[in-house]
């Protein structure tokens, strides 16, 4: 095997690292909206926080449709047609008078655009990249780290200047069309390109007749893999995982902000998630390339674990950034490592619909997280009792990783 000189993998790479820059910056800017709305409408903490959750939740569970689609389809048309709904319902917050309008335009519309960014993304770089698959993922995700560094504080001060009804209808403009003119650039996979994954040529000894084949692999299909023990293992360890993962997003800024630190300043402990995820994404891929996913995990899961158990003794806003600095380089890291883990595992044939079942159900749980910390601090004044449990379930989790074997293709097709 040779590689071309310039691949188009990372062209692929780049679109879609826009695409999930653009989807995750507007989404992680959420918590830096919630005091402002909560102090226009009067609505409560906990009622913003469940429009929230219902809007992951959705955008989760609809994880598994994009997924199978991306795979019938390819992602161009799929990651389009999020781009259109994500736009359109980010632009129609800034309209909202009711309560239910923020269910239907964030809840609904903006999280069907939003199923069409993960999953889609990372099933077509899991197709264009064996060797290099972690370090290729890892800049694909880490575009939801930059959107999250940079986004929340320009929305910060748009807010400020602005007020919180325009600078939605901005960022929803812009998003979407950012995301329209990424999507062009998303091919499906090497093959449709005359390459191989990591960018080899086939040889032969007649260049004339040299045709590139992929190397023969097991296909594993979605309903195989639900068959087999690590499928389940792995899915309960990101649902552990992820059940808390946008607790600080949500949460931290306003937590920043009831210890007394101003909003501008607020706004960059969320900022410093992304931070930390522009590290650990490309990071971590790269470095579980070289020695495995499973150690790689250990160090993002018991990472998070630490920083949730570090919080409530935490004051400063130096503390605070530096721990979510650490949060955003483990949930990044951690992210990266699953649709690697699953490319590993299961293979290509049917990539988009295997990561969007797993991602549907334990990312789906990820909507719970922030709907509790509302809850328990409208309840009782205090995060402390939400940040203790997202200790205790990445703790859980990471222990799991121990126990976590590659799956053996079924006997009756394991030849094919």
């Amino acid at each position: 095997m040779k590689q071309t000189r310039w691949f188009y993998g990372w062209v692929v790479v780049a679109a879609t690292f826009t695409v999930m820059m653009t989807a995750y910056g507007v989404q992680y800017t959420f918590g830096v909206f919630l005091p402002a709305i909560e102090a226009d409408t009067g609505w409560t903490r906990e009622a913003l926080s469940r429009a929230f959750a219902v809007y992951v939740f959705l955008y989760g569970l609809l994880g598994m449709i994009t997924g199978r689609a991306t795979d019938r389809l390819g992602p161009r048309p799929v990651v389009a047609a999020g781009g259109v709904l994500l736009g359109f319902g980010y632009f129609s917050l800034s309209r909202i008078e009711a309560q239910w309008e923020l269910y239907l335009y964030l809840g609904a519309i903006a999280a069907a655009g939003m199923s069409a960014a993960f999953v889609p993304c990372s099933a077509t770089v899991i197709r264009w990249f064996e060797r290099s698959r972690g370090r290729a993922l890892g800049i694909t995700t880490m575009g939801a780290s930059i959107g999250n560094l940079v986004t929340p504080p320009i929305a910060a001060l748009m807010i400020e200047g602005l007020g919180w009804r325009t600078t939605y209808a901005w960022l929803g403009a812009v998003g979407g069309v950012l995301i329209l003119v990424a999507a062009y650039f998303v091919v499906r996979d090497p093959k449709t390109m005359g390459l191989l994954p990591d960018g080899e040529v086939a040889q032969d000894p007649d260049p004339g007749t040299a045709t590139p084949s992929a190397p023969p692999r097991y296909p594993w299909t979605l309903r195989e893999a639900r068959r087999t023990g690590a499928f389940w293992m792995m899915t309960t360890m990101f649902f552990l995982s992820w059940l808390v993962v946008f607790l600080p997003v949500v949460h931290l800024g306003t937590y920043a902000i009831d210890l007394g630190i101003d909003p501008l300043r607020a706004s960059w402990v969320i900022g410093a998630i992304g931070l930390g995820g522009v590290l650990g994404r490309p990071l971590m891929g790269g470095i579980s390339d070289r020695v495995g996913r499973l150690p790689a995990l250990v160090v993002v899961l018991g990472t998070q674990s630490a920083v949730f158990a570090l919080l409530p003794f935490s004051q400063s806003w130096l503390l605070l950034m530096l721990e979510a600095t650490a949060f955003g380089f483990a949930y990044g890291g951690g992210t990266t490592l699953f649709a690697a883990l699953v490319g590993d595992y299961y293979g290509p044939a049917a990539v988009g619909a295997i990561v969007g079942f797993v991602f549907a159900v334990a990312g789906s749980a990820a909507a719970a997280g922030p709907w509790i910390a509302g809850y328990v601090v409208d309840a009782t004044g205090s995060y402390d009792l939400s940040f203790w449990l997202g200790a205790i379930s990445n703790g859980i989790a990471c222990a799991m990783v121990f126990a976590l074997r590659p799956p053996h293709p079924p006997a009756d097709r394991a030849g094919s």
